[in-house]
C-alpha cells in the first residue's frame, strides 16, 4: 500500500478532480517512496481510491454508530422518566456520505478517463510515455550508437511550460496545505524530472541487459520532450516580469526553463492567478518525445610532436574560404585519433604555434586534444603506442611522441607559465654586407637582451596591437660565408625570432639589423625544444 497519510487526502481529491494524474498525485504528496511509482499507473490510481474511499466510509460508519447511539440513550432516557432529549436532524450523517460519493467519483472518473485524458500538470510525461515501450526506445538508441560505457546517467529535458502548470496547480492546492497547518512549500513537491527517473531507470537497466543506471556517470543519455500546443503557457510571464526574459544568441526561444522558474518566483499569487487558470485547462494531446540523445564525457589526448616540412601550417589554412595547404599538423595527427576513439569531432591546442615554413625538431612542441564524444573511451598503453605507430607511419612530414590518455585538469599544465616558460630556436641569417667570423661573435656575448616588440603587421589582423616586452636569455653564432651564418637562440615564449631578425620596419627593438648595422633578414628557422615538462616522457 501506498505511505500516505490522512493529511494527503483532500490534497488527493482536489488533484483528482482537476485532472492529475496518479504519479502526479503522488508528487504533490511529496511521495520520495521510488517504488510507488514505478508500479503501473493504474495499479496506482485503484490504491488512491481505495484511501479516499475507505477513510470517508470509516467516517460515515462513526458516525452513524455515534447518532445510534444518542438515539439509544435519549429514548431510554425518556423511559426512565428523565428529561426529553434533542433528536438528531439527520439519521446517519448525511453531509459525511454525500462527502464520500463525491470523492469515489472524482476517483472514478478520472480512473475511467485515464486512457484518454492527458494530466494537465505533466502532459502525459508519467503516463503514456513512461514506460516499458519508452525504455526499449531509449535502449535502442544506446545500441545503436555502439558506446563503449559501464555505466550511464539518465538526464531529461522538460517544456518550460510544466513549471507553469506545476505552478498553477500547487496554488491549487496551497489552501488546503494551510488549513491543515503543514510544514509544506511547493519545494517538497517531487519534480518531474525526478518521477520519471525512479520510474524508467530499471526499466531502461532491464532493456540494456543490466548495465547500472546511476546518478553520476562519464556516459549521459538525455530524453527530451515537447509540447507545441502549451508553448504559449510562459508567454503571459513575459508582460509581468521582463526582466526575467531577455533574448540570447544560442536559444531558439527567451521562455528557457530557468527563466521561467525565475519569473515564478518573483510574481505574486494574485498576479499569476489574474492571467492564468487554476487548476490548469485540460491538454489535448501528450507531450511528443524527440529523439534520444547520447553523449559521453570528452576524453583527452596529449603528446609531443615534430614538424619536418616547410610548407605545413599547423591547423588549417583557410583564406576566404579557400585552402591553401592540403593538410596540417592539426589533421595528420587527429585523423587517426578520431578513427580509433570513434569521436564526433575534437579541439586542438598546443604550447605554442610554429609558422608554416619553420620546422619543429628537438623533443617536439607538447599538444593536447579534447575528443568529443567518443564512442570508445579506454585505451590500454599498449594501444597507446600502436595508435602513435599508426600517427607517425601515416605521414612523413610530422612525428609524435608521448601519446597518452590525461585528465581535464592535467591539460592546464601545458598553459601554465606561458610567458615564463623559454624556447630554443636555430635561424639560417642572411646579411646585406659581407661579413667575416669576428663581426659576429659579439652577439656571443649578449644575455638576456630586453626586446619591444609592436604587433607585427603579419599577424596584425588577428592579435591587438600592442608593445610586447620580449627577453632573449642568450645567443650563439657559426659562420658560414661572407653573407650568410646560423643563429642560435634561447628566448622567452612568444619572442617574434623574425621580426627582432629583420627588424620588421623598426617595429622590434633593438633587431639584428641595428646590432650588425647591415639589413639582415631569415632564410630558414626550427624550433629546437620548448621547454615545458609536460606531458610526462613515455619511454620508447
Amino acid at each position: 500500500m501506498l505511505p500516505l497519510k490522512e493529511k494527503d487526502k483532500p490534497i488527493i481529491q482536489k488533484l483528482l478532480s482537476a485532472g492529475c494524474c496518479a504519479r502526479c498525485v503522488l508528487r504533490f504528496c511529496c511521495l520520495s517512496v521510488h517504488a510507488a511509482y514505478r508500479q503501473p499507473p493504474q495499479e496506482t490510481l485503484k490504491e488512491l481510491q481505495a484511501f479516499v474511499t475507505e477513510k470517508e466510509s470509516s467516517k460515515v460508519q462513526h458516525s452513524s454508530t455515534t447518532e445510534n447511539n444518542k438515539s439509544h440513550d435519549a429514548a431510554a432516557s425518556e423511559t426512565l422518566g428523565g428529561p426529553p432529549s434533542k433528536r438528531a436532524k439527520l439519521e446517519p450523517s448525511e453531509a459525511a456520505a454525500e462527502s464520500e460519493e463525491n470523492a469515489a467519483a472524482a476517483v472514478i472518473t478520472w480512473r475511467n478517463e485515464e486512457e484518454s485524458r492527458v494530466c494537465v500538470v505533466c502532459l502525459g510525461i508519467l503516463q503514456g510515455l513512461c514506460g516499458a515501450e519508452q525504455a526499449a526506445k531509449i535502449a535502442e538508441a544506446v545500441k545503436k550508437g555502439n558506446y563503449e560505457f559501464d555505466t550511464l546517467v539518465l538526464s531529461v529535458s522538460l517544456p518550460a511550460q510544466l513549471c507553469v502548470r506545476e505552478h498553477s496547480c500547487w496554488l491549487h492546492v496551497k489552501k488546503e496545505v494551510r488549513e491543515k497547518g503543514l510544514a509544506l512549500t511547493k519545494d517538497d513537491v517531487i519534480q518531474v524530472k525526478e518521477a520519471f527517473k525512479w520510474t524508467m531507470q530499471g526499466l531502461v537497466a532491464k532493456q540494456l541487459g543490466g548495465i547500472a543506471v546511476v546518478t553520476k556517470s562519464s556516459f549521459e543519455v538525455g530524453v527530451e520532450f515537447t509540447h507545441p500546443e502549451t508553448d504559449s503557457d510562459c508567454h503571459f510571464l513575459a508582460k509581468s516580469c521582463p526582466d526575467c526574459f531577455k533574448p540570447t544568441k544560442n536559444k531558439q526561444s527567451a521562455f528557457t526553463r530557468m527563466a521561467v522558474v525565475k519569473a515564478l518566483e518573483k510574481i505574486s499569487d494574485a498576479k499569476f492567478l489574474e492571467h492564468y487558470p487554476c487548476p490548469p485547462a485540460h491538454p489535448s494531446s501528450s507531450c511528443t518525445p524527440q529523439d534520444v540523445q547520447c553523449l559521453h564525457v570528452s576524453v583527452f589526448i596529449a603528446g609531443r610532436y615534430n614538424k619536418f616540412c616547410r610548407s605545413l601550417p599547423q591547423t588549417p589554412w583557410l583564406i576566404d574560404g579557400e585552402r591553401r595547404m592540403e593538410s596540417s599538423v592539426e589533421e595528420l595527427i587527429a585523423a587517426p585519433i578520431l578513427s580509433a576513439f570513434r569521436a564526433d569531432g575534437f579541439n586542438f591546442s598546443s604550447s605554442g604555434r610554429e609558422d608554416v615554413d619553420v620546422r619543429t625538431l628537438g623533443n617536439g612542441r607538447p599538444f593536447a586534444m579534447e575528443l568529443l564524444n567518443p564512442h570508445r573511451s579506454r585505451f590500454s598503453k599498449v594501444e597507446m603506442m600502436q595508435l602513435q605507430e599508426t600517427i607517425n607511419k601515416s605521414s612523413d612530414k610530422i612525428r609524435v611522441r608521448d601519446l597518452q590518455i590525461v585528465t581535464r585538469e592535467a591539460m592546464s599544465h601545458m598553459k601554465e607559465g606561458e610567458e615564463e616558460k623559454t624556447k630554443s630556436y636555430r635561424a639560417l641569417i642572411w646579411t646585406q654586407k659581407p661579413i667575416q667570423s669576428e663581426d659576429i661573435t659579439f652577439i656571443d656575448d649578449i644575455k638576456d637582451l630586453t626586446l619591444d616588440q609592436k604587433t607585427p603587421l603579419r599577424v596584425l589582423h588577428r592579435r591587438a596591437l600592442a608593445i610586447r616586452q620580449r627577453v632573449i636569455h642568450s645567443m650563439n653564432t657559426r659562420f658560414v660565408d661572407s653573407h650568410h651564418f646560423y643563429l642560435g637562440l634561447k628566448t622567452q615564449a612568444g619572442t617574434y625570432i623574425k621580426e627582432f631578425v629583420h627588424g620588421d620596419f623598426g617595429r622590434t627593438k633593438p633587431n639584428m639589423c641595428q646590432l650588425l648595422k647591415t639589413d639582415t633578414d631569415i632564410l630558414e628557422l626550427d624550433v629546437e625544444s620548448v621547454d615545458v615538462d609536460w606531458p610526462p616522457a613515455i619511454p620508447e
